[in-house]
């Protein structure tokens, strides 16, 4: 199993010695969920109203990008610009104009009320949004667990009301991890394991 440390200048196991105790005990449940194959993917629960692709090949797409960013020792629930990159560039690979976008996700409860909001990216393709990255926010210490909110790919102007996402300025920087470890594994899955789909 291929563990990639948050820290560039950290080994895994610097990087795990410098964390508090209660990161340490989330980060070893994510790495035993990882080692039984028991790991969420955002198909589970995925509000799909989609018309690109199929609704297998839109499923599968978005699970094989959180296989690869939940190589990040404490998961994927903080890799939202990496997730949204690596689905921009596999949407180029396969014909279609997309943009990654960043800025501010607002989070609502059942009554309207607002319970969260943070830096968040997600991806623009023609009048639809992919929301792809929040199916496991609830292993991020810094968001609330009133937060559950499905991954939702659709036309943007149904965008689920239990969220709010809001273009900024923010320019998604170039990640090593994306360029040079995941999307040349997703790249060549594209065209092999995809196609058959």
């Amino acid at each position: 199993m291929r563990e990639i440390s948050p820290a560039h200048n950290a080994t895994v196991d610097e990087y795990l010695e410098t964390l508090s105790g209660p990161v340490r005990e989330i980060i070893n449940s994510i790495r035993d969920q990882k080692a039984k194959g028991l790991r969420h993917s955002p198909s589970m629960n995925l509000i799909d109203t989609s018309k690109i692709l199929t609704s297998s090949k839109r499923r599968a797409l978005l699970d094989k990008i959180a296989s690869l960013v939940d190589e990040n020792l404490s998961g994927r629930s903080d890799m939202c610009v990496q997730y949204a990159s690596l689905l921009g560039l596999a949407l180029g690979d396969l014909g279609f104009s997309s943009r990654v976008v960043s800025g501010q996700a607002i989070y609502f409860d059942a009554n309207d009320d607002e319970i969260f909001r943070w830096e968040h990216s997600w991806v623009r393709v023609g009048i639809e949004v992919i929301d792809g990255n929040i199916d496991c926010l609830e292993e991020n210490p810094v968001v609330p667990s009133a937060v559950r909110i499905s991954p939702y790919w659709g036309p943007i102007a149904s965008t689920p009301r239990d969220r709010t996402l809001r273009r900024t300025n923010a320019v998604v920087a170039d990640d090593s991890d994306v360029d040079n470890t995941w999307w040349p594994d997703l790249k060549q899955w594209l065209s092999t394991e995809f196609k058959s789909l």
